[in-house]
């Protein structure tokens, strides 16, 4: 279950830069500015964003609802947060050429520092 919702994730996050890119390109193409291209980029962004969906979608599979649902689909976001933490931090590591303690501490850093509320 959790591979299915990482991979789902990994194809969300290779995506968005393409959906920030393509909103951009669909503001352009309306002659939006200011307040209005703000708000559209925003909104298009959320929509092209699938973690929250992905999570309703399987929560609509599973038939919860109530407390079970609410609960899942924090959980179910949560996780999709942290994977993508954990795939970018992965892929940092491998860039530095890192490799056992060296990599366990920084990969264990570096997922706490990307999902530590911004202040």
């Amino acid at each position: 279950m959790k591979i299915m919702i990482a991979a789902l994730l990994a194809g969300f996050a290779f995506s968005s830069v393409y959906a920030a890119d393509n909103c951009e390109a669909m503001a352009a193409e309306k002659k939006l500015a200011g307040a209005a291209k703000t708000s559209f980029m925003k909104k298009c962004q959320a929509d092209s964003q699938g973690a929250g969906s992905a999570c309703e979608a399987t929560a609509d599979q599973k038939k919860l609802a109530g407390a079970a649902r609410t609960s899942f689909l924090k959980k179910c976001e949560g996780d999709a947060k942290g994977n993508q933490a954990g795939a970018a931090c992965e892929a940092t590591a491998k860039e530095k050429k890192l490799a056992g303690a060296a990599k366990s501490s920084f990969m264990k850093k570096c997922v706490a520092d990307a999902q530590a509320p911004a202040n």
